[in-house]
């Protein structure tokens, strides 16, 4: 049976597991997720009751969690051992803890600042935003640092998970809080990942959607013109 992947076009880590499965070359059958759907939302929360996007469906088995979902189709393919040295200790510790760095660094206050514009004027948290942007300015001096060698990808010269959680993360805080000049290596790096294929035809087949991201205006202009 096909690897089944429930998901949305715009979301931030569903990116994430769609740069993996191109990356990996592995056949999959897309399901978007419908969030203005009851019905669907309902349905879905049966397989999953977070409701979390994405989940992946492997045969009957449900696997949520995009850090999840990438170990388990990396062990799916095997001795190829790409995006993930499931053999090498350490290399495969550096891997996830940067994957980790993204998710919680980047990823997370980049979706309380896109968040908080969609709430209600009375709702909305200056400070709480103050206080996310100030997380990817940080995030953004750490990755900078971690670039100084000369590391082609985050972990090394070989594109991993890590890159996976960096391409989708970066794309959409970098709206929200530009790389400052004194942060080359970092604007390197992000370019580097817009012109990886994977990442390419993600944001590709997702630029149709990209008129209903709240920051829209400050994408890139190619990502506005759909």
């Amino acid at each position: 049976m096909p690897l089944v992947l429930h998901y949305h076009p715009l979301s931030s880590f569903c990116h994430k597991v769609l740069i993996a499965l191109y990356e990996l070359e592995l056949p999959f059958e897309p399901r978007l997720l419908n969030l203005g759907d009851a019905a669907a939302v309902d349905a879905y929360r049966k397989l999953w009751p977070t409701a979390k996007m994405p989940l992946l469906e492997d045969d009957g088995r449900v696997v949520p969690e995009t850090s999840i979902i990438i170990e388990h189709l990396a062990r799916r393919v095997g001795g190829t051992q790409r995006l993930l040295p499931l053999d090498d200790a350490q290399p495969s510790l550096d891997v996830r803890l940067w994957d980790r760095l993204f998710d919680h660094y980047v990823m997370h206050p980049m979706q309380a600042i896109v968040a908080d514009r969609i709430r209600g004027e009375a709702d909305r948290d200056p400070l709480a935003v103050s206080q996310a942007r100030e997380k990817l300015v940080m995030a953004y001096g750490m990755i900078e640092q971690r670039l100084t060698d000369g590391r082609t990808w985050i972990a090394g010269e070989a594109f991993t998970m890590a890159d996976c959680a960096a391409a989708p993360s970066l794309f959409y805080a970098e709206t929200l809080v530009h790389f400052p000049a004194d942060r080359p290596k970092l604007k390197a790096y992000y370019d580097r990942l817009l012109e990886r294929p994977s990442v390419a035809r993600t944001l590709e087949e997702a630029t149709p959607f990209f008129q209903y991201y709240p920051y829209r205006e400050a994408l890139p202009v190619r990502f506005r013109n759909a």
